[in-house]
């Protein structure tokens, strides 16, 4: 596998591209609310991204029409904003953003409840994903090896009574959208690579409700679950450093930055 390492200039650029994509993931999340269209976030998003002399990196991406993924209740992974998708009291909505500043990617999602009236099911799967994330973040240190993500998350969410989508994962990033490493959120028995500081890849763990199976639509994007239960999704871009990691997309570091409003 040919898994990128980057120097200091490298590192810079991802951070900037990093803080515009979570800085748009901020913004959008703020308006999800009922009445919304997905079409509506989509536009908010190519704008904002746009008057920040970056480009949505998921605009004609292998074919992909628009400029982020929403990814609603039973959608697992790149739902196609429409005008005609309307967010409802009660839905769970994934957002996922990418943003390309200065060369390279800055990739981060969320999922947010809408309205009041969110059942406790979708609280619970999308409280797992956000937890998830988090317990597969805090393995990444220089000397570890990918596949200890996959482990500590599938023994939470599976020990919380949710289950962890097999087949997309997280991916390295950097000038280039996906590249290695793969980085599997289940305990795969697939390549297993060290490690290294100065690494960039995503962790971005889909929990559903039910089974792991998906479904592919016809679109040959939107990705549903296999029985029609809920799935959550979070999303960050992480740097491996000498002594751990540094989580670029995390909407706190926005505070010090020229997105801070």
């Amino acid at each position: 596998m040919a898994i990128d390492i980057k120097g200091p200039a490298e590192i810079a650029a991802m951070r900037e591209s990093c803080l515009l994509a979570a800085a748009t993931l901020r913004m959008a999340a703020a308006h999800v609310k009922p009445g919304v269209t997905t079409l509506d976030l989509d536009k908010l998003c190519h704008e904002y991204i746009c008057d920040h002399g970056a480009i949505p990196a998921p605009l004609n991406y292998r074919g992909f029409p628009k400029s982020i993924c929403t990814s609603i209740n039973e959608v697992v992974c790149h739902g196609i904003p429409t005008r005609k998708e309307r967010l409802k009291n009660g839905d769970i909505i994934n957002v996922d953003v990418t943003t390309i500043l200065g060369g390279f990617h800055g990739d981060t999602s969320v999922t947010v409840l809408v309205g009041d009236a969110v059942s406790d099911e979708a609280k619970h799967v999308t409280e797992v994903s956000r937890r998830s994330l988090e317990l597969g973040i805090q393995t990444v240190r220089p000397g570890a090896r990918i596949r200890d993500i996959g482990i500590a998350i599938q023994r939470f969410a599976e020990g919380q009574g949710c289950s962890v989508v097999r087949d997309y994962c997280g991916h390295g990033i950097g000038r280039v959208f996906h590249t290695d490493p793969q980085v599997p959120h289940y305990a795969s028995r697939g390549p297993n690579p060290r490690i290294r500081e100065g690494m960039t890849f995503t962790i971005e763990p889909m929990i559903n409700m039910g089974t792991w199976r998906t479904r592919l639509l016809g679109d040959g994007w939107t990705v549903k679950t296999a029985d029609g239960r809920l799935s959550a999704q979070f999303e960050h871009t992480i740097l491996v450093t000498a002594n751990g990691h540094d989580v670029l997309t995390d909407w706190s570091k926005l505070k010090d930055s020229s997105y801070s409003n």
